[in-house]
């Protein structure tokens, strides 16, 4: 398959990171609004989630790993986090 515009499928990540990431905001939202110790422990859970993820991605790009194209770069870094919107939409919605 011949792509003609790398910056569609980026589009396409970018939108489905986004829907994915407002699901988890609303799940995480309604675990802090309840309150109670659960409440402190995912505030901190996501805090620090956002640091190693921040760090990570620093990290890959220090050494070359997120490639040398703008497209590419964008790609890998919306693959990086959409990985752990993933995981915590999974941890968030189970009963």
């Amino acid at each position: 398959m011949i792509r003609i515009n790398p910056w569609l499928d980026v589009g396409f990540a970018i939108w489905f990171l986004a829907f994915e990431a407002s699901t988890v905001i609303a799940l995480r939202t309604a675990r802090i609004a309840s309150g109670g110790p659960a409440a402190v422990a995912e505030t901190q859970r996501m805090v620090s989630e956002k640091v190693k993820a921040g760090a990570a991605l620093q990290a890959l790009a220090m050494t070359g790993a997120l490639g040398v194209s703008a497209p590419t770069a964008t790609a890998k870094t919306l693959s990086h986090y959409r990985r752990k919107v993933r995981a915590n939409r999974r941890r968030l919605s189970k009963p």
